[in-house]
């Protein structure tokens, strides 16, 4: 199942399953259409959407300002927002990363 990715009108949105407070931060690849990330974080004060945030940025090679969360703050899945990308772009990015 591809990785839902949408239009935005500042770039494209990124479907992400959350798992937090695992061992370690890892993107681990597709899960139910979503990227799936693991954080070391708990979900508690948005400690773990921050690093989520902090993990995409660093793996997909953003700026701070141009990854969002945008959807799904409390909630295992969620919609981040990456700006200057087309969902073109975004998804040959992130196909490239997962090899």
């Amino acid at each position: 199942m591809p990785i839902a990715i949408t239009p935005h009108a500042e770039g494209a949105n990124l479907a992400v399953r959350a798992q937090p407070g695992a061992r370690k931060n890892a993107v681990l690849g597709e899960h139910g259409g979503a990227l799936k990330v693991a954080v070391t974080a708990p979900p508690e004060d948005g400690r773990a959407n921050e690093a989520i945030g902090e993990l995409l940025r660093n793996w997909l090679g953003m700026k701070r300002s141009q990854v969002e969360l945008v959807g799904g703050q409390t909630n295992r899945n969620k919609q981040f927002l990456i700006r200057g990308l087309t969902p073109a772009a975004l998804s040959a990015l992130v196909a490239s990363k997962l090899g």
